[in-house]
């Protein structure tokens, strides 16, 4: 408690205390911001995620008691004051990363990234394919158009038994069904705008490819042939999103903040979603992930992790379940907080790509990324020394790589730097389900509980406890 309180002194919360200087209190009873922001921190580390928690914490832990001097916050104002601020207190993320590295918990020699699967505030239950949306929405026009019919005929006949009750339950069956085709529509539509936007995304991408091979070649014929494919995937994509408010002009949809890929709905060629294609109505945003032989409504979470303290140096998530795509911007973030790029990245199969290793070398990190996978060394495995043949294809001289002494070292030491990372989160602290619903509501939410990882780390190392 008396460590957060400390924490709280150093940290720069003029950006909350701005916005709840310009609320208008009265008939409110006033908390001081970083009493608040000191609350939520000390509940974080604790493992208390729920506001109705932390709440009641306030009157029977007197740890809570201490840190609110004895004030006791309503849960709903705890709730709102998250919300409100939530992207203001992800932003604390950097700052405390400051804090630990002055206190030389971040050497960036060796980073490991990895992702997990948390599951989002939503039931799988609550999605819905594309095929079911139609076939929902045709029966409820037949069971509405019934219901009218029945209606109307109760009123021409006036019928005795619907003047006694019996038929009175119409106008409230008519309204459900409304009700619940008029979500089925909206869901319907916006998962076809969705697919839409993606494949109108994927042509743009190939229209990119073509431009750029047809700039780089010296064969006449090839180059024409390129600019007419690329100068068809950009019709392509103007046909896509004629009807479209968001426009070809737009950054690209699938893309999350911090860079990373978001998931695109399967599309068919004409843009429409392939029929399996699915959407929750609880939260759109999740996405169903396969998470150690189970699915989960859930995100991917991603973090890359300092090999000397277990400290969180990135932290990022998306509704995107392979993590292909995300090996490059998480580097970037980690070079962004941190000031300076890390000599070495490990990361397993699941990051592998054409062009990764080139992305790391491009701002001075050595790729580690596994090729296959491969529960131990044999002692006939093969063993290269010195820099792959240039001659090699791109998965060849990363398995060249993979296999030298140095690298086999530094990468055995990965599931030792990251894997406990999740486990002290998910295990230690019980985080296993978001609270905040929305890709940017989870996204400031992981940032907090990465951020209070970090704070964990950095109370221990100065206890002298091994952090």
């Amino acid at each position: 408690v008396y460590f957060i309180l400390d924490v709280i002194e150093e940290l720069d919360l003029s950006e909350i205390e701005s916005a709840a200087l310009l609320r208008d209190s009265r008939g409110v009873r006033p908390y001081a911001p970083a009493m608040m922001v000191a609350l939520l921190l000390y509940a974080y580390c604790e493992g208390v995620f729920s506001s109705r928690r932390i709440a009641r914490a306030t009157y029977e832990s007197v740890a809570f008691r201490v840190l609110t001097g004895d004030q006791h916050p309503h849960f709903t104002r705890i709730n709102a004051f998250r919300k409100e601020h939530l992207s203001a207190l992800s932003r604390l993320f950097l700052q405390v990363l400051v804090l630990c590295r002055e206190a030389g918990l971040v050497q960036l020699g060796h980073v490991s990234l990895d992702g997990t699967k948390v599951q989002a505030n939503a039931s799988k239950h609550k999605a819905m394919s594309y095929d079911r949306m139609q076939e929902a929405d045709a029966r409820l026009t037949e069971e509405i158009a019934a219901l009218l019919e029945e209606a109307e005929r109760a009123d021409v006949d006036e019928d005795a038994t619907f003047s006694a009750g019996d038929g009175s339950s119409i106008p409230d069956e008519l309204h459900r069904r409304e009700v619940r085709q008029a979500k089925i529509r909206e869901a319907k539509a916006a998962l076809e705008a969705e697919a839409r936007r993606g494949r109108a995304e994927r042509h743009r991408e190939l229209a990119e490819g073509c431009a750029e091979r047809a700039e780089t070649t010296d064969d006449p014929g090839h180059r024409s042939r390129n600019q007419i494919r690329a100068k068809k995937h950009l019709e392509r994509v103007a046909e896509l999103l004629e009807d479209d408010d968001d426009g070809e002009d737009n950054d690209p949809p699938f893309t999350t903040r911090d860079g990373l890929a978001k998931h695109r709905p399967p599309a068919t060629q004409a843009g429409k979603p392939k029929p399996r294609t699915q959407r929750n109505f609880t939260d759109p945003d999740s996405r169903l992930m396969e998470s150690g032989g189970l699915f989960l409504q859930a995100y991917n979470c991603q973090a890359v992790v300092d090999s000397a303290t277990q400290i969180i140096v990135a932290a990022a998530l998306t509704n995107h379940p392979a993590d292909a795509d995300h090996l490059a911007p998480m580097l970037k973030m980690t070079t962004a907080n941190c000031g300076a790029a890390p000599s070495h990245l490990s990361a397993d199969t699941g990051y592998w790509k054409v062009g990764v290793a080139e992305q790391a070398e491009s701002i001075g990190t050595q790729a580690l990324v596994a090729t296959e996978r491969k529960k131990r060394w044999r002692e006939d495995d093969t063993v290269t020394s010195g820099a792959p043949p240039p001659s090699l294809p791109p998965r060849e001289q990363m398995q060249w790589l993979m296999r030298t002494d140095a690298a086999r070292a530094l990468y055995a030491r990965r599931k030792t730097i990251v894997e406990p990372v999740f486990g002290q989160i998910k295990e230690a602290r019980g985080f296993r389900r978001f609270l905040l619903r929305g890709l940017d509501a989870a996204n400031g939410e992981w940032s907090l509980i990465a951020m209070t990882h970090n704070l964990l780390k950095l109370f221990r190392h100065g206890q002298g406890v091994p952090a």
